[in-house]
Parts: C-alpha cells; structure tokens; sequence
C-alpha cells in the first residue's frame, strides 16, 4: 500500500506540473495588437482602399490588398440565429437595420467602398462580406467594428487565444492532479510512520 501511495503520488504530482505548464503557455491576442489591426481611412474611402497600414497579418492576400483589413474585420462572429413561430413552425424574419450607430454609417464607413478580396487567403477567418454591398451598409461589420472602451469588458468582443496539447487554458486539471498526488504522498507517509511505530 505504502508502494502504491508513492507511486501514484509521484506520477499524479508530474502529470500536474506538466499540465500546469502547458495551461500557463496558453495566452490571448488581446489588447493593442488586436484592437489597432484595422485602417479607419481605407473604410471610409474608396481612394485609400488600397491603404493597409496596420492591419497586418491580415492586410494582403494573393498579393492584393484586402478591403477591410485587419484583425478585427477578419474575426467578424459567424454565427447564425433564425427564429421560429412555436404555433406553426413559421420562421421569423430578423430585422438588421439600423442595428449599427447613425454616425458610423455616415462617416466612419463609406457609401463607395466595397469589400475585396477579403476571407481569400490561407487563413479563413470569421464571415465573408457581400461584394455588392458598400460597407456603410454591412451592419453586422459596422457593429462588430466597434471594440469594447475597455480591454477587461470582454462580452461583446472576443479575443483571439492560442491552444495547447490540453486545449485552453485549464488550471483545474493540473491543480487537482498536485492535490492527489499530494494527498497520496501524505498517505504514504503516514502508513509508513504506523508501520514503523
């Protein structure tokens, strides 16, 4: 019993050391990297369309600018919703306009600018963009566009995270295999004091 104690004791203890490590390799593409990869003027205008100043690494693809660029254009949420009447099962139409702020319409994102080339290269993203529709008028992108005021404020914007061989980032596992590993260690320790008295 003392044997097995210190045995599962001592495996427990480097499973969980391992796996304390590999959850603390895990990090968010968060803050200013994310939130700075885009080009303001480029959505506003169709003669700075070819305009990619920091928005890499999605900036180009096929050697061809792409429209909108950056990160956050690139990570637009794909998801999609539909609802339903419970009586006869009638599907509800969504309603998407004027979902996005008046001043972003108008100013921020142009009447003339349309997307190009986005979601084209090795990496696919989030959606893509209808190509016969201006930006000022894609509302989802317009409303994504708009990051959260404060880094911490994480519900209506997502970050971007790595993943390790145990998937995210996950603490509990090797938390709790040190805790038995301990645990069986003490075990071991103690049997081996009554043995020994």
């Amino acid at each position: 019993v003392i044997t097995a104690f210190t045995t599962v004791g001592i495996i427990f203890i480097s499973i969980g050391i391992v796996s304390l490590s590999a959850s603390n390799d895990f990090f968010w593409i968060w803050g200013l990297g994310y939130l700075k990869s885009r080009n303001d003027q480029q959505l506003r205008s169709k003669n700075s369309a070819s305009n990619t100043d920091g928005s890499k690494p999605e900036a180009e693809a096929n050697g061809q600018p792409i429209v909108p660029c950056g990160l956050i254009a690139w990570s637009l949420f794909n998801d999609t919703y539909s609802f339903s009447l419970q009586k006869n099962n009638a599907q509800l139409a969504v309603n998407k306009k004027e979902i996005s702020r008046k001043s972003d319409r108008d100013h921020k994102f142009g009447k003339d600018v349309y997307p190009k080339n986005f979601q084209k290269g090795s990496l696919i993203g989030g959606v893509s963009h209808n190509e016969s529709i201006p930006l000022s008028k894609q509302e989802d992108l317009i409303v994504w566009m708009r990051t959260a005021a404060l880094p911490t404020f994480r519900s209506c914007m997502l970050g971007l995270s790595t993943t390790t061989w145990l998937g995210g980032k996950n603490d509990f596992l090797g938390i709790a295999y040190i805790a038995v590993g301990r645990l069986c260690l003490f075990l071991a320790l103690s049997f081996t004091a009554i043995y020994l008295v």
